[in-house]
């Protein structure tokens, strides 16, 4: 994990003493634009991604627009250690805001994934949500305050045949939210779980799946990326346990709960494509 500008712990640079909102995987798509959404309200950023030139135009748009403290850190959430060391890096810093959006997937019958790309996305989906909302939270309580977002997807409702490790993993995400909303309550703090459909972002490409019926069927036109984080941005603010953008999402949400799981599963292996 590198560093690419200076954030102390009490705050942003120089001494400011206001709570910091955190965005992993900051660097495009959804987590992009959160940074912004945060950057318009004046709070302090620190951005987390593995590219660190895109972190650092972001980070400078940001400082230009919004004249916004910003920093930036380089960090691969695959890695266990650089997660553990970015863990405690927060745990020392007045984080109001967690945004845990970091996460891939991977298109594939499991057979023909590849072992290490599969702990790796464990890694990033499950692990890394998993110990920074740790690291973070003790903060927040001795501050009476704060709110994490974790990014799941609508991929939490049902299994994934063709992406079985990507589903399993936002499922958890989605239930380890809804367990902290609970836990964290009393406290003041906020958990939010955003479970978008297909958006518009690099994630269909990163995993293989943009060519595939979910992406390209008739009638799948994806959102953008910033009428998404800002439902999931909203949501955080009015303390909702969930947040399923669009109505169509939030009806296939709804109904994977009470159809039958075989034809669910086959509609689904269908359209995440074979391969």
């Amino acid at each position: 994990m590198s560093e690419a500008a200076p954030l102390s712990a009490t705050g942003a640079a120089g001494g400011d003493q206001r709570p910091i909102t955190v965005v992993t995987g900051a660097s495009s798509g959804l987590g992009l634009e959160f940074a912004r959404l945060a950057a318009a309200e004046g709070q302090p950023l620190l951005l987390v991604a593995r590219r660190t030139d895109r972190l650092e135009a972001l980070a400078a748009e940001l400082r230009d627009r919004h004249g916004v403290p910003v920093a930036c850190r380089t960090c691969d959430l695959a890695d266990r250690g650089q997660t553990e060391a970015l863990a405690r890096e927060l745990a020392d810093m007045p984080v109001g805001i967690l945004v845990n959006n970091a996460g891939f997937g991977l298109r594939g019958r499991i057979l023909r994934q590849d072992p290490a790309e599969l702990a790796g996305m464990v890694d990033v989906n499950i692990t890394a949500v998993t110990l920074l909302a740790r690291a973070v939270a003790p903060g927040m309580v001795q501050r009476g305050g704060g709110g994490i977002l974790n990014v799941a997807s609508l991929a939490a409702y049902q299994p994934g045949p063709n992406m079985a490790v990507y589903y399993a993993s936002k499922s958890y995400v989605l239930s380890f939210s809804e367990a902290l909303w609970e836990e964290f309550r009393r406290y003041g703090i906020r958990v939010t779980a955003l479970c978008p459909g297909p958006t518009e972002t690099e994630f269909s490409t990163r995993a293989g799946a943009a060519s595939t019926p979910l992406f390209t069927g008739r009638g799948n036109k994806a959102p953008d990326a910033r009428s998404v984080a800002e439902a999931g941005w909203q949501a955080l603010a009015r303390g909702r346990r969930v947040v399923v953008p669009g109505f169509g999402q939030k009806v296939y949400a709804g109904l994977s709960a009470l159809l039958p799981r075989r034809p669910i599963l086959s509609m689904v292996r269908k359209v995440n494509g074979a391969r």
